[in-house]
């Protein structure tokens, strides 16, 4: 039977990605990393993978101390075996340095779309998609 047919591991699955984003919201590094049976990103855009607490602990760092106000806008999730995709979009003021650009003082609306990987009800990363032309356009660096 298909993971999509079973409503008790969707609501386990949702509930994770839902405690995920909230973490993300408050910028709690630890609550996000708790999320994970092993924390991993996978922001496409931004090339290699990121894996490990450490290295997923100084990724949020610097996009916390880059957008202060970060959040992200959960505005669909689509059921699937092993995943579910998330469509939302990402927000903030880009205040401080990240990911090499100086602070612009710009605002970011970005929509974006995750894929939260899935063994059971345990998240095994968090792949990310967004078009990077779009933020850079928003930033004014491009």
């Amino acid at each position: 039977m298909p993971d999509t047919d079973l409503p008790e591991l969707r609501a386990r699955r949702e509930a994770v990605i839902r405690a995920h984003a909230e973490a993300e919201n408050r910028h709690d590094v630890e609550a996000t990393l708790r999320t994970f049976d092993h924390p991993r990103y996978e922001v496409v855009p931004l090339g290699d993978p990121i894996d490990g607490a450490d290295n997923v602990r100084d990724l949020l760092a610097g996009l916390f101390a880059g957008f202060p106000d970060f959040c992200v806008e959960i505005e669909r999730l689509h059921h699937g075996d092993g995943a579910v995709t998330v469509e939302a979009r990402i927000r903030g003021t880009h205040r401080g340095p990240w990911a090499g650009i100086p602070a612009t003082g710009r605002r970011i609306d970005v929509p974006a779309l995750s894929l939260f990987l899935f063994d059971g009800d345990r998240l095994a990363c968090e792949k990310v998609y967004f078009d990077m032309a779009t933020l850079m356009r928003q930033l004014g660096a491009a």
